[in-house]
């Protein structure tokens, strides 16, 4: 007597299933940060993650990866499969750490696709309450007395360049000593604690410590006076003059990133920055909405590439 073989069901290949298998996103979104929670950049990736789950249908997972100025986590996503699972939430950074730091395994221009730019802002310089300073005259007069420790986001950073440019601005006998964090979170959290004297980094880091009297503001970086602290004056207006330092923040994948899923990361991005809440929320801290198409930021990248070597060498900032 013969036996049956059991009937295999093999599936049909129909158009609409062929379409949702390759579909973007298939599984969850790595959003990569490259500094600890806490901060301007992480604060932004969570408001993104937050509103890109809801447009891209599949969770967005920010992942912190801090430490050697940013380095350990733009290698992770240069080195990344090149298929929109793994965005980074990168910064001024990318451009700025090829002119300090050797031998990276990655390259700003050829190992990431730009997807747009976020925001825009100013670097602030901060003092505890407790200290005298309330202008730059006063940090100045404080430092000639004493080194005064200034916390940033980590050597090479945008903080830490905005510290070298003033520190180059400044009388010699003026001693600002530089002490950096893996982020701007662990550097606020030192100053809270009174373990440092001062700190230079993102305006919206602290934007709220400063209303609250926790930090208080000695000048920010930019041409123009911050809106979100309009008290607070720049630091050209109060002698160092034609300084003007502004920082940006975008998303980024590897390279080779199929367009369709780069403007897919790009519309859910813009929808995000386009709604009025997160407008306002992001301009009361101090970050100016930017959104827009690619070009945008890859036209900055590129500009920054260009420019920030000769601004590290002159501040002689270097990492071996």
């Amino acid at each position: 007597m013969m036996r049956r073989r059991p009937l295999l069901l093999l599936p049909l290949a129909l158009p609409g299933v062929a379409r949702a298998q390759g579909s973007f996103p298939s599984r969850p979104v790595r959003l990569v940060v490259p500094v600890p929670p806490g901060g301007s950049v992480d604060a932004l990736a969570r408001i993104l993650a937050r509103g890109m789950t809801e447009h891209l249908g599949q969770p967005v997972v920010v992942e912190n990866h801090g430490g050697a100025g940013g380095n350990i986590a733009f290698e992770m996503v240069a080195n990344a499969r090149p298929d929109g699972h793994t965005v980074l939430a990168g910064w001024d950074s990318v451009a700025i750490n090829p002119a300090v730091y050797r031998n990276l395994g990655w390259d700003p221009l050829r190992s990431f696709a730009p997807v747009l730019q976020t925001v825009r802002a100013a670097q602030i310089i901060a003092v505890r309450p407790d200290l005298p300073p309330h202008d730059l005259a006063g940090l100045v007069a404080l430092a000639r007395t004493r080194p005064v420790t200034v916390g940033t986001p980590g050597n090479g950073s945008i903080g830490h360049l905005t510290l070298e440019l003033l520190r180059t601005r400044l009388p010699g006998d003026v001693v600002l000593t530089h002490v950096p964090y893996r982020g701007g979170g662990p550097a606020i959290t030192d100053l809270l604690a009174g373990s440092i004297d001062a700190l230079s980094l993102t305006l919206a880091a602290v934007t709220q410590h400063v209303r609250a009297g926790r930090v208080r503001g000695i000048g920010v970086s930019t041409a123009a006076r911050a809106p979100a602290l309009p008290d607070v004056p720049t630091l050209a207006e109060q002698g160092v003059a034609g300084f003007d330092v502004v920082s940006w923040q975008g998303l980024l994948v590897p390279a080779g990133t199929e367009a369709t899923v780069m403007a897919r990361l790009n519309a859910a991005a813009n929808r995000v920055l386009a709604t009025q809440e997160v407008a306002q929320q992001l301009s009361g801290q101090g970050l100016d909405p930017v959104g827009g198409g690619p070009e945008v930021l890859a036209t900055l990248l590129a500009a920054d590439v260009a420019r920030w070597p000769a601004v590290v060498r002159a501040a002689g900032v270097s990492v071996d």
